[in-house]
């Protein structure tokens, strides 16, 4: 994406509202033969005619750069993905691994049907996706099911809280939840639609380069952020993934991103593909900051300013896959928030390996208080 943001900006016509201005009293004086002095009503007209045009001016502009990738928008955004065959994400079901126990081992196999729906309580049920077996002798099973709603209802159920079953099996005697549910998406924004666009030629090569791979990944799930594509040894082929807000994959979102990447129309047949999670890095906060005695009155929205571009550098360092820990972008956010000065015993820059994740660890910030500026 950094080089479709990286174009210059594009204006279709003019839109300066002064220069609009000057050019109707400039051509209605040539035309007239006469001086529009300030207050002479034809100037008061033809000024009030000059904001509807500067107003049909910026609308005829913003139309006109909704033919672009860079600016287009909501439905115009899908008919540009329409023309390389890239459709918007719909909305996504949460998925979690749940396990059935059998009130003693049977004698002969049994089957978890397809569809069987389990519920953590009221209105929301998760069913099986596929039949499963439960041999003789064996007294649980485990298999994925998906929620039967769309969207991120169904996410962040702990392991267990799903552990009612509402089509009753003879044989089951509990069921429960051991995976987080997770991968339950609204319907993919702009932003990383817009992405999977400018990436999607990519796809149709199959020789496994790594933006088919990362465009591949993405339609997994619209929760994922960033992708990394990484090869440790010839035909080896790792994809880590990382979902929005800087959160690691659960297993199943690892799982399906695990079913596309490695279906066979799509990746190449020498290839060994697995699907992990960035393997996480931890680092400690620990700054003091100073706010200047001239913004006195203000120290206490100050304050809070500070503590929420510490809250977002935080995020920004953990949304991407091998970004290094820089301790000069903490310092210039806690700047920007209104702090007079800084100083950061920890962390220290760090160059992070491309296939780690740095996250938070333990933050400490104390307010020096004023100081002489």
């Amino acid at each position: 994406m950094s080089n479709l943001f990286n174009l210059p900006e594009i204006q279709f016509v003019g839109t300066d509202p002064e220069e609009i201005r000057n050019q109707i009293i400039t051509v209605y004086e040539a035309v007239s033969g006469r001086r529009l002095f300030p207050g002479d009503p034809v100037r008061l007209f033809l000024m009030a005619m000059a904001n509807v045009i500067i107003q049909q001016r910026v609308l005829i502009n913003d139309s006109a750069k909704q033919n672009l990738l860079r600016y287009a928008r909501g439905p115009m955004l899908d008919h540009l993905g329409a023309l390389v065959e890239t459709e918007r994400l719909p909305e996504g079901a949460a998925r979690t691994t749940m396990q059935f126990d059998l009130s003693a081992p049977l004698l002969q196999t049994a089957i978890i049907p397809q569809g069987t729906r389990t519920s953590p309580g009221g209105e929301l049920y998760f069913a099986t996706m596929e039949p499963v077996e439960i041999p003789p002798g064996i007294l649980s099973i485990q298999v994925t099911s998906i929620c039967l709603e769309a969207g991120e209802i169904g996410n962040g159920y702990v392991p267990g809280q799903i552990n009612i079953l509402v089509d009753p099996l003879p044989y089951v005697a509990s069921v429960a939840n051991v995976t987080e549910s997770a991968g339950g998406t609204d319907v993919e924004a702009d932003d990383p639609y817009r992405e999977r666009i400018y990436t999607s030629p990519e796809r149709f090569s199959v020789a496994g380069p790594r933006g088919a791979y990362e465009y591949w990944a993405r339609t997994a799930s619209t929760g994922i952020a960033d992708v990394l594509v990484y090869s440790p040894a010839p035909v080896e082929v790792e994809i880590r993934v990382l979902m929005s807000g800087g959160e690691l994959p659960t297993p199943d979102i690892l799982s399906a991103v695990d079913e596309v990447v490695n279906d066979q129309r799509i990746r190449p047949l020498t290839d060994k593909v697995t699907v992990l999670a960035p393997d996480e890095i931890t680092y400690e906060i620990n700054l003091t900051y100073w706010i200047a005695e001239g913004n006195a009155t203000s120290s206490v929205a100050i304050q809070a300013a500070v503590n929420q571009a510490i809250t977002d550098y935080v995020l920004w360092q953990k949304s991407r896959i091998g970004r290094d820990i820089n301790p000069s972008e903490l310092s210039r956010r806690v700047m920007n928030a209104g702090a007079l000065r800084v100083e950061i015993a920890s962390p220290v820059f760090t160059a992070v390996d491309e296939t780690d994740v740095a996250i938070a660890g333990g933050i400490t910030v104390t307010y020096g208080g004023l100081q002489d500026d």
